[in-house]
């Protein structure tokens, strides 16, 4: 059976237990959803980031599925959109199939920002997004603030761009 570590009211599960192993990227589904509503604080504690980065680490090497990590803020209207758009019932469970999942809080985009420059990815707006390998190659440095307008995507042009980044090598 499957457990699960929820960040407080999110749409952003950072799976805890062991999920049958993800072989290849998987292409996105078809949502039936054309929109989602908006949560309200998406993030949990700056304090958590570090150790639920490096817990994700550990479930997708032994899951074979890569991070996602979501820098953001609960005071961002394109974060708390693209965690509405998460939550959606076919976008999370094809989510929760590819990825572990990190809401990072970056506070007023001044803390945990070492998480993204590991990644060589600089945060300067959110949401930024990265897709990183279970080695830790980050497959998206050059779009990882694609969805920094998420409020005026689609759910389904969310979840097919992350799918792009995933079928990467």
């Amino acid at each position: 059976m499957r457990t699960f570590l929820f960040a407080a009211a999110t749409g952003f599960a950072l799976a805890a237990g062991t999920l049958a192993s993800a072989s290849a990227a998987t292409p996105a589904p078809k949502l039936t959803e054309t929109s989602a509503p908006p949560v309200a604080e998406p993030y949990p504690d700056t304090s958590l980031a570090h150790t639920q980065v490096q817990e994700a680490f550990k479930t997708a090497a032994k899951t074979h599925r890569r991070v996602l990590l979501v820098f953001g803020g609960n005071w961002c209207p394109d974060c708390k959109m693209l965690a509405g758009i998460f939550a959606l019932p076919d976008a999370a469970q094809w989510l929760e199939n590819q990825f572990v999942i990190v809401p990072v809080n970056v506070g007023r985009i001044n803390t945990n920002l070492d998480l993204a420059q590991k990644y060589g990815v600089t945060i300067k707006a959110v949401p930024t997004v990265i897709v990183i390998t279970p080695e830790g190659h980050a497959l998206n440095g050059d779009g990882s603030t694609a969805l920094g307008n998420a409020r005026s995507m689609s759910p389904q042009a969310v979840i097919d761009l992350i799918s792009e980044w995933n079928s990467r090598k």
